[in-house]
């Protein structure tokens, strides 16, 4: 392998959340800033709000419920 061509790893990055949160991660960066991580985002705190125009979930719920029976 050729020295100098790959950037150095850092073992613990720290990943800083817009909404506060950190945690440490593996990267080539030492400090990296997101908008958004797994603490605030909608789906997966359970805050989704689905936008549905066209009635469409509500008919795949009832195709789900269909399909059960």
């Amino acid at each position: 392998m050729k020295k100098e061509t790959h950037p150095e790893y850092h073992k613990d990055a720290k990943v800083t959340c817009a909404c506060g949160n950190s945690f440490s991660v593996g990267s080539t960066k030492e400090k990296i800033e997101v908008e958004i991580c797994s603490n605030c985002h909608p789906f997966y705190t359970g805050q989704e709000k689905v936008l549905d125009t066209a009635g469409r979930v509500e008919r795949f719920k009832a195709r789900k419920a269909a399909a059960k029976k």
